[in-house]
């Protein structure tokens, strides 16, 4: 493939060209539904190939920026705002470092959407979160099973009603349950010392919270909630080497 260097940066032909491709619709102010000029009319604009245009436009579908309809070709469309981080995570293929970075965004995030949970929270909201809980009372499972922790923290992005924040919780699902999976022993034994301090705070804590409309309240607790996987964050920006916590996966690095 030939490459060309921007800022002595290498870059493929394509690359080039799908960036050049949205500039164009930009420039040409192209709306969501619009028709996009054919690969030949797009070839000739951009003096290139059509199988360089072909393969820029098919990276753009990928991404959920155009997409093919019937008998009327390639068209704009607004993509998914997580759409591609989505397809790309893949848990065991990603570094400690860049799953533990993950782990920091999403305990941020969480934290950070205390407030829009309370200016929207209704009581239909508390019955759900009332029977996530519940089910996981009969459980009897401090560190949830994985079905009732999913529910649980997915109905509070749910809560926020902002859809790009309830997107993110599909993407670092599988993220949460890789690195549970891999640090049982690590979790348990954070966890059961929390537990014997009187420090750990469940989803019927939190619940509690909620219920009795205590923001500040709320806030402390759902910080403390994630004190595991801060602990965690912690640990690897301190360089402290958890190597008896960790799984084989993790030692092997």
């Amino acid at each position: 493939m030939e490459q060309l260097r921007l800022n002595n940066t290498a870059i493929t032909l394509v690359d080039h060209v799908e960036d050049r491709v949205l500039s164009y619709l930009s420039e040409h102010d192209f709306k969501l539904g619009d028709k996009l000029p054919s690969e030949h009319e797009l070839a000739v604009s951009l003096g290139v190939t059509r199988s360089v245009v072909r393969e820029a436009l098919s990276r753009l579908k990928m991404l959920g920026i155009v997409e093919s309809r019937t008998r009327r070709g390639m068209v704009l469309k607004e993509p998914s705002i997580f759409g591609g981080m989505k397809r790309a995570i893949r848990p065991n293929l990603m570094s400690e470092k860049s799953l533990v970075n993950l782990l920091g965004f999403r305990v941020a995030l969480e934290v950070g959407i205390t407030g829009y949970i309370f200016e929207n929270i209704t009581p239909a909201d508390i019955k759900d979160l009332e029977e996530s809980v519940y089910m996981e009372i009969a459980l009897g499972d401090n560190i949830y099973a994985n079905i009732s922790e999913h529910r649980f923290h997915s109905k509070l992005y749910e809560i926020t009603r902002n859809s790009t924040i309830s997107q993110f919780q599909e993407i670092i699902y599988p993220v949460m349950e890789f690195v549970k999976s891999n640090l049982k022993t690590y979790v348990s034994e954070i966890n059961s010392s929390l537990q014997e301090r009187g420090e750990l705070v469940t989803h019927q804590d939190l619940l509690r919270y909620l219920k009795a409309g205590d923001e500040n309240g709320y806030r402390k607790a759902i910080d403390q909630h994630f004190f595991v996987y801060k602990e965690l964050i912690r640990n690897n920006n301190s360089g402290y080497d958890s190597s008896n916590y960790r799984s084989d996966y993790f030692s092997a690095e």
